[in-house]
């Protein structure tokens, strides 16, 4: 039997920022050797370009409109099956190390009397996840977040009295005249945190990761290690920080034709601050700096926790899922943060290493098939022999691709935004039920539904950058037509019969069955019924009994 599965994420990694997705610069060789002992998704999108719906979907197996967790903060309902659910019946510890950005249905624990502190509570507060250390970043002095106080202890033995190390130490530099410089601000971006490499976030939760693995022993188990990086603050320790200046960095993805009519929705995204901050090139060039550096640190971590499998004899046992979240647009298309479809922003990385023999075949390929982040839970719930449960999980095993039985798994790709939340929604005087995008991509095409405008269109075949938007275009009709009439398809799909399957429903016979338990509508007397039921008819003359 297949024994583990690492489940690697990182936060606001784009596709292309790693040298096995083309970057001329960026040297990420641990990570390049995963893609060269598995498989690399090179066309793989997220269910919506922002952290915690798209986690929601990756946790879920389900589409954002289907699990109803559509943007940060709000709750993933009670009810909804996630990938622990899944695999706890097959006896595999489901953990977590680092982030998930999710937000428990208090409401409805205390409906159902679930207490957060008991086995089920905690689950269901933790996207069905053992909390094995539980570390999403976010921590600033207000009051709206909750540190972690295992951190905060770590740092102390490391000698930082600081109450809140997380901020102070490791998201913040520091002057010649000892003042605290915030990586909250984007000018403090090149500079080295205060905190040593082996202080911050990303090398301190592979640490965690391993004391796991030595925790779990023979036991199997699906580890999510998710890291927090390269997500903002964009600062990063020494010698990281000053690793990639800018001549290493990529001329932004952007046409001044983009500025000139715009789509609403995309004009007022661009007016954003987060975007207009991303139109200075010094304050670009500083974030480049620090994001390639949070990059590299990562793929050192990589390289650490790759060695320490080795070490524990366990390489051979265990199939790695490394992706992202989703993107960061970092100026391209006079942009910043994600939130938009653009592919700097909804595509990300993702390999698969299967260490099955049935995998050898595919080892080092490069798939081009369309593939959407809900298609992970059902991987690695049949590598651990689980069933498929369509009903429940919408996503496609990418089994039968990482074994070479099949190039691809479906037509299009669905991504999903919900803006209700931004300010973009009262820019735009939308209603907070009309403020949802809707891109599908069928490998050329890219249509976004805005609810209330014109769609969106790019044709990355004859424009791979994105720039030119043919939704207004009459020469486009009839691929818009045919574009909306997949979408609609899509839409109505079955999301929420969870609770019975497609197959068990078919293999029914509604009248047979009704009547087998004395519902008998319809039939016009007992001669009828015994037509149907043979079985029915009397066994004695003298009692008239039916059996």
């Amino acid at each position: 039997m297949p024994k583990n599965v690492l489940f690697i994420m990182c936060d606001q990694l784009r596709w292309d920022y790693l040298s096995c997705t083309g970057h001329p610069h960026l040297h990420t060789p641990h990570i390049d050797r995963l893609a060269e002992r598995g498989v690399l998704f090179d066309r793989t999108y997220v269910q919506s370009p922002i952290c915690g719906p798209s986690r929601m979907s990756f946790y879920t197996g389900r589409y954002a409109s289907s699990h109803g967790s559509t943007w940060n903060n709000i709750p993933l309902k009670v009810g909804e099956m996630t990938l622990g659910d899944h695999l706890r019946p097959l006896g595999v510890r489901t953990a977590l190390c680092g982030k998930t950005h999710m937000t428990a249905d208090v409401e409805g624990m205390r409906r159902l009397g679930l207490a957060p502190d008991s086995t089920i509570g905690a689950l269901v507060s933790e996207c069905g996840f053992e909390p094995y250390e539980r570390e999403d970043g976010l921590h600033p002095d207000g009051p709206r977040y909750a540190r972690n106080e295992a951190y905060d202890a770590f740092m102390k033995d490391r000698g930082w009295p600081d109450e809140n190390p997380w901020q102070t130490v490791a998201n913040s530099a520091e002057d010649d005249d000892g003042n605290i410089l915030s990586g909250w601000f984007m000018d403090n971006a090149d500079k080295p945190a205060r905190a040593a490499d082996e202080e911050t976030e990303t090398p301190y939760i592979t640490s965690r990761a391993m004391d796991f693995i030595r925790e779990a022993g023979d036991t199997p188990w699906c580890l999510h290690l998710s890291y927090i990086k390269p997500h903002w603050p964009y600062i990063v320790p020494a010698p990281y920080h000053d690793m990639y200046g800018p001549e290493t960095h990529l001329d932004p993805v952007r046409s001044e034709a983009e500025r000139a009519d715009p789509h609403p929705v995309y004009g007022a995204f661009m007016e954003e601050r987060v975007s207009r901050a991303f139109c200075d090139d010094g304050t670009r060039t500083r974030v480049l700096t620090a994001y390639m550096g949070l990059i590299k640190q990562i793929d050192d971590q990589i390289g650490r926790l790759m060695g320490f499998l080795d070490d524990q004899g366990i390489t051979d046992d265990t199939m790695i899922v490394f992706t992202s979240d989703h993107g960061d647009y970092l100026g391209d298309h006079w942009m910043g943060e994600k939130e938009l479809f653009h592919d700097a922003s909804a595509r990300i990385p993702l390999i698969v290493v299967d260490p099955r023999p049935e995998a050898d075949a595919t080892r080092g390929v490069k798939s081009s098939a369309l593939v959407e982040a809900i298609d992970v839970v059902p991987t690695i719930l049949n590598y651990f022999g689980g069933e498929d449960v369509p009903h429940i999980i919408e996503g496609k095993s990418l089994q039968p691709i990482l074994h070479g039985q099949v190039d691809s798994l479906r037509e299009f790709a669905i991504s999903e935004y919900d803006y209700s939340m931004r300010n973009v929604r009262k820019r735009l005087g939308v209603s907070v039920q009309d403020a949802k995008l809707t891109m599908l991509f069928d490998g050329r095409w890219k249509y976004t539904f805005a609810e209330g405008f014109r769609p969106m269109l790019f044709d990355l075949e004859t424009h791979p950058d994105e720039f030119v938007d043919l939704g207004g275009d009459p020469a486009c009709a009839d691929e818009l037509t045919r574009l909306e009439k997949l979408f609609f398809g899509w839409s109505r799909r079955t999301s929420q019969r969870t609770t019975r399957s497609d197959a068990w429903i078919a293999a029914r016979d509604p009248s047979l069955g009704e009547a087998k338990a004395g519902i008998l509508i319809g039939y016009r007397n007992e001669a009828e019924l015994h037509e149907v039921l043979p079985e029915t008819k009397p066994q004695s003359k003298d009692t008239g009994k039916v059996s």
